[in-house]
């Protein structure tokens, strides 16, 4: 079995590395960073299934990253912290960590608690498709199905349709689509509106008129489920949109 890996965010170099070696000791996987600058960038490029992040980061807000990682791929948090009163660690966990561990601990006990983060992580079972009705998601084969009908998309297109659908009807600004469905770097908003315009082109009824990826002024775009669900019926009596066989 793979091992699991772990981030960890924290400003103390030597407490970093502590953990890390101890970590690796235990026959996980583990990267580290020094900052929230940095922190971004590996969660990008490892996609750890636990991250532990100190909440006294130097550069930046932890409970706030705490928010963005929930936006990601939602791993799962452990808080560490020197500060130990009760609403420090309400306010950590309400910021989004699974786990609030106070300093001065036991190498034993933070362990222990990682190896507990990770058993749930074991026992979840990740989904294979996402179901709207008449569209499917398939993530094990990267498909989609609308109305029972293959819809070809290119690997960049099933990846902003994902994660507009993930955002659950939150919508996106475009900065935030090119950070979490692009595997590099780019800064051209221009390139979500172009993908997006070819979306609706193969799942829209009417391009023109779109209902399933709606623009929200002044903020981006968001995934609209209820139309799928509330208009099935009328679906049904709607030809389909012409399908464009695309690949690559």
């Amino acid at each position: 079995m793979e091992s699991v890996g772990i981030q960890i965010i924290e400003g103390n170099p030597h407490l970093r590395s502590l953990l890390g070696w101890h970590l690796q000791q235990a026959g996980y996987r583990v990267y580290q960073a020094a900052s929230l600058y940095q922190a971004r960038e590996v969660f990008d490029l490892r996609q750890p299934t636990l991250v532990i992040i100190d909440s006294e980061i130097p550069d930046g807000d932890a409970a706030e990253f705490c928010g963005w990682l929930l936006r990601q791929q939602q791993p799962y948090i452990m808080m560490l912290s020197a500060h130990n009163t009760e609403a420090d660690i309400v306010a950590g966990l309400k910021a989004g960590a699974d786990d609030y561990l106070t300093k001065p601990f036991g190498m034993q006990e933070f362990l222990a608690r990682v190896e507990a983060l990770v058993r749930r992580n074991r026992m979840a079972i990740p989904p294979a498709y996402l179901d709207y009705g008449d569209l499917k998601i398939d993530l094990v084969q990267r498909r989609v199905r609308f109305k029972e009908d293959s819809i070809d998309l290119t690997p960049q297109e099933f990846s902003l349709l994902y994660v507009l659908a993930q955002a659950g009807g939150q919508p996106l600004s475009r900065s935030e689509l090119l950070h979490r469905a692009w595997p590099d770097e780019i800064d051209n908003p221009r390139t979500i509106d172009t993908h997006v315009l070819s979306l609706r082109k193969k799942l829209e009824i009417d391009p023109r008129q779109p209902s399933l990826i709606q623009t929200v002024r002044n903020v981006g775009y968001r995934f609209n489920p209820e139309f799928l669900r509330g208009y099935g019926s009328e679906l049904d009596e709607t030809p389909l949109p012409q399908k464009h066989h695309n690949y690559g």
